[in-house]
């Protein structure tokens, strides 16, 4: 059992260079519940484009050595507008001062070791240092009678309490992917999360 797990920031080339791994990490991590994402690596290359585009973009990156076994990332909610603006319409938010912790993704074996505290740590200090006045996520919504849901499945809402997240009221937005057993993309809600940073 790895008992060292080095995370840390990569932005700029460093950022570029990690996102077929991370697109790969999406792909395995995304399988399980609640996303049953079947995913491939065409849709990955566009998906991650944003980050590509962003140059305030991050990646946190978790290495057990030089492998990349878990990855978190965020930009400027900006940058993901067109997917999530229509969300936010008819709110006082100004996307310009949010910053967007989108997935992270960690392989089984290395979870249970505080990395999640460290990919929104580091995440939000880059927000900070950036000057971002808040932060904020989106969790996908599965029906409670979804025949997929495992029984043990413990949703991670109390972790993000813990760290000053709450849902916004009616800010939800849709999103397309493949689920296992699909031919085809249906879209999913995606309920957002805010805190102040």
């Amino acid at each position: 059992m790895v008992e060292v797990i080095e995370v840390r920031p990569l932005t700029g080339s460093a950022l570029k260079d990690a996102l077929v791994e991370v697109a790969q990490l999406r792909i395995e991590v995304f399988r399980d519940w609640p996303y049953l994402y079947d995913g491939d690596l065409e849709y990955e290359r566009i998906y991650l484009q944003s980050y590509r585009d962003s140059k305030e973009a991050i990646i946190v990156g978790a290495f057990d050595g030089e492998n990349l076994v878990g990855a978190s990332t965020g930009s400027p909610l900006v940058d993901h507008s067109e997917d999530f603006s229509a969300a936010f319409e008819g709110t006082a938010f100004d996307l310009s001062e949010i910053f967007y912790c989108a997935e992270s993704v960690l392989l089984k074996d290395y979870r249970g070791k505080r990395v999640g505290h460290k990919f929104f740590d580091l995440r939000e200090a880059h927000a900070r240092h950036l000057g971002f006045s808040k932060s904020a996520f989106c969790s996908v919504q599965r029906p409670e009678e979804h025949p997929m849901r495992p029984k043990n499945y413990r949703p991670l809402d109390s972790f993000w309490r813990a760290r000053g997240y709450q849902p916004i009221q009616g800010v939800v937005a849709q999103f397309s992917w493949k689920d296992i057993g699909n031919r085809n993309e249906t879209a999913k809600p995606l309920q957002f999360w805010l805190r102040e940073l």
